[in-house]
């Protein structure tokens, strides 16, 4: 690949090839996310054309988040949102903390293994589509960035997640040497701005020899323009004012240089301000808005950004605006929270509404909440029969943990109690703080700074959850409103998540009980089975199998689909399983097994129905006779190697016609025949249709080796795409009959 320095290694080269795949491809902003060594979440490692605090709300996203990043690792696939309006459709979650006209590409980075994904961003000007050589070029580009994350494992250098991404600058994205990359403080704010950066008027070096006429021809041109002209880079800090801009903005040029407008004019501490910044420098577009210098003189800002920062036009308004206020802020107000801040709160608010059970809850606030508010402690326990319980906890050591768990809901060893109680939050800068009014609490851990948060829905305390810091930290009135609106917004996630978890494990406990241990050894038989449950909603599901010894010279084989993932479909799962056993314990014929079954739903008088099929293996008469009601059809192996979907006419669904009949067809019995059952979890997949996805693993099963079954079932699962994320549950049972072999 051009543009890759010869003889760069490690992380080096990986940011050489990232910067060179953002400037090949136009994007105006590239970020590469890489995966966890956990598997559960991706983090972002290297950044291109934004700052990081821009990018802090998505610099840790779940891998089962539904976000463009995540969807591309998870489907394998590259991601196109050609316009805002399509995100908002495709990603509302996305769409919330990116609110601007852009275009995205997600692209997994796989190679030997899943490593992460690139993300590129271009303004709305380019088309709305991708093109198959930008396809092509991106596959390719994250080819080579695998094979580059694969050299980095090899040789003990791979990214480790935690801290602020590495932030390229602009200029080696565009292919030019460049400076270091960008760095930024602990806290996310930018440091100062270069020495060399300055106003002109303002003292700093001489320009170079042969380059002063130029130089000085720009600054010269600039001042004759009217109103005021300024540059920031793309961390928003100025790096040079005209003397126009400075008589409008009221400042001296040492005032502003290497400062955050918002910051150093304390009437641009406004979140819109910072909101149409940070539109500029994601969107690329220009962004025009109005702000009052007190007491009522209007400007408007025009702001033009482009790869390496943003040029500012000021202008006074020719709008008529009403007398503004004299500017007042009484050193008790609460300062207007940072735009930053508001974004991660709505991206908070959104990734809560979707956690399903307790620990989902508990990864959010350890990987989300902790590092936005930088703290490196998290205890999270919930109410338990008038105690605190500690459900999860990081940066803690387990003998301290062991002292805080199970305090009573009225303890005053710690402010846990008192929180509850109060329903308030309490907030200690340092362990004096703390040690006057709890002087055992600082005992518990080296901790220097505590929130601890009340945890309370509709008046009832549902428990509470703590932010430590390994430093004495000022918790300001931002911080504290945020992390109380944090804390109501955890309590309901926490309380649904604790609800989830309960119906979960009884049922889970439940259908446990009721899928068979283990299958029986049947002489003449190689069995193996696989039940695997849907990855979203409850995790359990109606899915069956079972495999019944019938005397010394029969076996049956059924496998069915019970509709719904929930407890009444285990439930009724477990019924019908029962029915069938105990009519093939009669040893009757698969219609009427399947008849007797029908009968019983059909009594019941449910509104769920269930589809089976049920086999009956004859080793003396070397027949197998089947019957189908509504199934999928078996797919058969012969020999010789001949794989095919058996032709098996179906009746109805069980539990719809009391009367209904259900054909059977009878195939030979001979040594080396191969019989898949499966679900159709196993081969629905959307937009394919379903006779071409079961001739697919007629053809999977025809190339896999037979020699270990559950290692066939393994390749069945993979190759089917079933492995992955799933809405339906699926069950695979796999009979090889045996009768001159060894079992």
């Amino acid at each position: 690949m051009t543009g890759v320095r010869d003889g760069a290694t490690g992380v080096d080269a990986l940011d050489a090839a990232f910067a060179e795949t953002v400037r090949r491809t136009g994007a105006s902003i590239g970020a590469l996310y890489l995966l966890a060594p956990n598997e559960r979440h991706l983090f972002l490692d290297v950044l291109c054309g934004a700052p990081a605090r821009v990018a802090a709300p998505w610099a840790r996203i779940p891998v089962n988040a539904p976000a463009p990043v995540a969807e591309a690792l998870r489907e394998d696939r590259i991601v196109w949102i050609g316009s805002h309006e399509e995100m908002a459709r495709s990603y509302p979650r996305t769409a919330a903390v990116l609110p601007y006209p852009l275009a995205m590409a997600a692209a997994p980075v796989t190679g030997v293994r899943r490593w992460g994904a690139l993300l590129l961003m271009w303004p709305a000007g380019r088309p709305p589509y991708m093109t198959q050589r930008e396809r092509g070029h991106i596959t390719a580009s994250c080819g080579r960035l695998a094979r580059l994350l694969e050299e980095s494992a090899e040789g003990g250098s791979f990214p480790a997640p935690g801290g602020l991404p590495r932030v390229l600058a602009a200029e080696t994205a565009t292919g030019d040497p460049g400076p270091a990359p960008a760095t930024e403080t602990a806290a996310g704010d930018p440091g100062p701005a270069p020495a060399a950066e300055t106003a002109v008027g303002a003292a700093g070096p001489a320009p170079a020899a042969g380059a002063a006429g130029p130089a000085l021809a720009a600054a010269d041109f600039i001042e004759r323009l009217p109103g005021g002209s300024c540059a920031l880079d793309l961390e928003g800090r100025f790096t040079y004012l005209s003397s126009g801009a400075c008589a409008l903005l009221g400042r001296d040029p040492g005032q502003l240089l290497g400062t955050l407008p918002w910051q150093s004019l304390r009437w641009l501490d406004d979140p819109g301000v910072e909101d149409r910044y940070r539109a500029a420098v994601i969107s690329r577009e220009p962004v025009v808005f109005t702000a009052c210098r007190p007491p009522d003189s209007w400007l408007d800002f025009h702001l033009y950004p482009d790869a390496s920062g943003i040029s500012v036009r000021i202008v006074p308004s020719g709008a008529p605006y009403p007398p503004a206020p004299a500017f007042r802020r009484s050193a008790r107000t609460a300062l207007p929270a940072r735009a930053g801040r508001l974004y991660q709160l709505t991206h908070l608010a959104a990734a809560l509404t979707e956690v399903v059970g307790v620990r989902d809850v508990i990864d959010l606030v350890a990987d989300q909440i902790m590092p936005a508010f930088d703290a490196q402690g998290l205890v999270l326990s919930m109410v338990d029969a008038g105690r605190l319980r500690i459900t999860g906890y990081r940066g803690y050591a387990p003998d301290a943990i062991e002292r805080l768990n199970g305090l009573a809901l009225d303890t005053r060893y710690t402010p846990a109690g008192q929180v509850l109680d109060t329903g308030l939050p309490a907030f200690f800068s340092d362990p004096e703080e703390m040690r006057r009014a709890y002087p055992e609490a600082t005992d518990v851990s080296d901790k220097q700074a505590w929130a601890f948060l009340p945890l309370v829905v509709a008046g009832r305390p549902v428990g509470c959850c703590v932010l430590s810091y390994d430093r004495p930290h000022t918790f300001p009135a931002e911080d504290r409103a945020v992390l109380t609106s944090l804390a109501g917004l955890v309590a309901h996630a926490l309380d649904r998540a604790r609800l989830y978890d309960t119906k979960h494990d009884l049922a889970h406990a439940l259908q446990q009980a009721l899928l068979p241990r283990a299958l029986p050894a049947v002489p003449g038989l190689r069995v193996a089975a696989r039940y695997l449950p849907a990855t979203r909603g409850m995790d359990i599901g109606g899915d069956f199998y079972d495999l019944m010894p019938l005397g010394a010279t029969g076996a049956a084989a059924v496998i069915g689909d019970v509709q719904g993932h929930d407890v009444a479909a285990a439930a009724l799962m477990g019924q019908v399983r029962t029915a069938v056993r105990a009519h093939a314990a009669l040893g009757t014929t698969p219609d009427r097994v399947l008849r007797g079954a029908n009968r019983l739903l059909t009594d019941l008088g449910g509104d769920l129905f269930v589809s089976c099929l049920y086999a009956r293996l004859d080793f003396a008469a070397r027949r197998v006779a089947l019957a189908s009601a509504g199934h999928p059809p078996p797919v058969l192996r012969l020999p010789g190697g001949e794989t095919r979907p058996l032709d098996l006419p179906p009746g109805p669904l069980l539990g719809i016609d009391p009367d209904a009949r259900f054909p059977v067809t009878e195939i030979p019995l001979t040594p080396g025949l191969m019989l898949a059952f499966y679900t159709d979890g196993l081969i629905e997949t959307p937009g394919v249709d379903l006779d071409d996805s079961i001739t697919a693993l007629a053809r999977h099963l025809a190339d896999a080796d037979d020699g270990d079954l559950d290692a066939l079932i393994d390749t069945l699962v993979a190759q089917s795409g079933a492995g992955r994320q799933r809405t339906d549950d699926v069950a695979l049972l796999v009979l090889r009959h045996t009768a001159d072999e060894p079992v």
